[in-house]
């Protein structure tokens, strides 16, 4: 995928599990990537959505520390599973909007 050409802004990280399954077994391989905020546009590791096709961002915690982070779009909304508090992307995404 085609990174945007500045810099990134802010970032957060997020995982993606996988379950594998096999003959005789089940397996479950879980990554790591990074969503990245830029001046005109939002990237995560599959997909690159421009700012103005972003209709807002949401966070939903868990007790166990982690939680879900919401990726509201003009093409639907994408989920996240996240380990930390993503406030200051979520703040920082509405001041370059504003």
């Amino acid at each position: 995928m085609i990174e945007p050409n500045n810099s990134s802004i802010c970032a957060i990280t997020y995982h993606i599990v996988e379950r594998i399954t096999g003959w005789f077994e089940q397996t479950t391989k879980r990554t790591t990537h990074h969503i990245h905020l830029y001046a005109d546009s939002v990237s995560t590791a599959k997909n690159i959505f421009k700012l103005e096709h972003i209709h807002d961002m949401s966070y939903k915690p868990f007790s166990s520390g982690s939680g879900l982070f919401y990726l509201h779009t003009n093409q639907g909304v994408f989920m996240f599973e996240i380990e930390v508090d993503p406030t200051h992307f979520i703040q920082t995404y509405k001041k370059i909007r504003s």
